[in-house]
């Protein structure tokens, strides 16, 4: 492949790669610093976070994911991540380059793996994608009540929503059902509540919503005052 192309490839695979608290792809959050692809298939990309002293579990997720979706790309021949300026960043690049994974990266550290901390933000993911489908319905049909949503499916959504789509790729990453006839509103295991449990249930997706969407606005806002420059990598924020 042409490196021209396996650059376009390469972004278009970190586009995919999700930051785990902030629940956004790590390009549009400005993270990506550089990629660059060599005739004979080696890619390099160079990462960055708002601080030095973001939490090092976090960061090594981001830079191990993205070293796996530049690795599955055919016509990669082998792929090198750099987390740039992070106050672990020696040991971080170290134990990407050698595979070690987080525990081999992170002896004294780490006590288990971050498959259970992976868990925990993508239920929290979903709770926002929950919200936002659900919010969106309300809107356009004003006749429902919060009530009414204990009997929303899937198939109620809006069709070409950028929140149904959003719902169900968060459900698919949980192993939650994607059938047209599954309610929309469920617990982190797909199970709903009762009728009378709407409200509560309700509430406290849309506050870790809020939570979410504000770390990524204040995450962006240190990495353009850290790097002026990733304020051009930064699509307009939205309010969807």
């Amino acid at each position: 492949m042409r490196p021209v192309l396996l650059e376009r490839a390469a972004r278009a695979a970190l586009d995919t790669v999700i930051d785990p608290e902030l629940d956004e792809p790590i390009t549009d959050l400005g993270f990506v610093r550089s990629l660059q692809v060599t005739a004979d298939g080696v890619v390099t990309a160079h990462l960055r976070l708002p601080t030095s002293f973001c939490a090092p579990n976090f960061a090594y997720l981001m830079a191990s994911d993205a070293k796996d979706v530049l690795r599955a790309l055919p016509g990669v021949t082998d792929v090198v991540v750099v987390l740039d300026e992070h106050h672990d960043s020696e040991l971080i690049n170290r134990g990407l380059a050698a595979d070690a994974g987080y525990r081999g990266t992170f002896p004294l550290e780490a006590e288990d793996d971050l498959e259970q901390l992976r868990l925990t933000f993508r239920r929290k993911a979903h709770a926002a994608a929950m919200e936002r489908s659900l919010g969106l319905l309300l809107k356009v049909n004003p006749e429902l009540t919060e009530e009414d949503l204990h009997d929303v499916t899937i198939a109620d959504l809006l069709p070409d929503a950028p929140t149904t789509r959003s719902l169900l790729q968060r459900r698919e990453a949980l192993g939650l059902s994607i059938a047209a006839s599954a309610p929309v509103l469920v617990n982190d295991h797909g199970h709903p509540c009762s009728r009378e449990e709407v409200p509560l249930r309700l509430r406290f997706a849309r506050a870790i919503r809020i939570s979410i969407e504000g770390n990524a606005h204040f995450c962006r806002g240190l990495l353009r005052t850290r790097y002026p420059e990733s304020a051009a990598d930064q699509p307009k924020e939205n309010a969807s």
